[in-house]
């Protein structure tokens, strides 16, 4: 279980991102974070396994108190938490295979990491995860040779090595046209079903978080505006729309928004 207990993050020029946000993620749920681009949905899950540090409250990683964790004891809650990037962050002048084994480091020695020396077991898992997601035959190819929907999948397998119980995704699907992003999502929700990994998932387009998203959190300017769950977010009201999006924003489809909103 995920337990984030009154985060606030103040950014150093006096950025409030978020603002006293409560909320718990059961296992094996598919959480999905909406909200409009600023609102603090990348600064929440990065807080989460600490790439940003919150400024007061607290987060409770299945009864670990990820805020308080320091050195060795943090490196060991960020081994159970993989993480999915929007922009991919894969090694571009690196091989796939290689990028996947990345996963690993949290789990071998560093200097062994450096000099690429990873255990046999470890390349066979990697093998594996490229199956999983449907691309063990570009194993061998450089990560700026692949395209963006590769590249993502590439980021999925690279998350699977952790062998996390939760899992971060900052947009993943933000840059890819709609059938890449039904198929990078079917390959999250099944490691969500199959192997039962908890997701936070930031997304924009609404009918993604009704096909996906088993509960469902709004933000606005950093603070929890929405709380619902798949059906909820069928069911959304105008009004509730538009706490989350802003009085000028339009439902011109179940999925879009009037004025380009990705």
């Amino acid at each position: 279980m995920l337990e984030i207990k009154n985060l606030t993050k103040v950014y150093p020029d006096g950025t409030r991102a978020l603002k006293n946000v409560s909320f718990t993620v059961e296992d094996g749920e598919f959480l999905v974070i909406i909200g409009l681009s600023g609102s603090g949905k990348s600064t929440l899950l990065r807080c989460i396994n600490r790439l940003i540090d919150p400024t007061d409250g607290q987060i409770v990683f299945n009864g670990q108190d990820v805020t308080a964790a320091d050195g060795h004891e943090l490196r060991l809650i960020r081994r159970k938490i993989g993480m999915i990037f929007q922009h991919f962050n894969l090694v571009d002048r690196s091989n796939v295979l290689t990028n996947v084994l990345a996963g690993k480091l949290g789990y071998i020695n560093p200097w062994s990491s450096l000099m690429h020396q990873f255990p046999s077991t470890a390349r066979k898992e990697a093998l594996e995860a490229l199956r999983k997601v449907g691309i063990e035959d570009q194993k061998h190819k450089r990560a700026d040779e692949l395209s963006g929907g590769q590249r993502q999948r590439v980021g999925i397998a690279r998350a699977l090595m952790q062998n996390p119980s939760m899992v971060l995704a900052d947009e993943p699907v933000a840059s890819l046209d709609p059938v890449l992003a039904h198929t990078i999502l079917g390959y999250i929700e099944q490691l969500n079903q199959e192997n039962h990994i908890s997701v936070l998932c930031s997304l924009h387009y609404l009918d993604l978080v009704q096909r996906y998203a088993t509960k469902v959190i709004g933000l606005k300017d950093g603070e929890i505006v929405y709380r619902g769950t798949r059906d909820d977010i069928r069911q959304m009201t105008d009004a509730q729309f538009k706490e989350i999006y802003g009085e000028e924003a339009e439902r011109v489809s179940a999925g879009t928004l009037s004025g380009g909103m990705k």
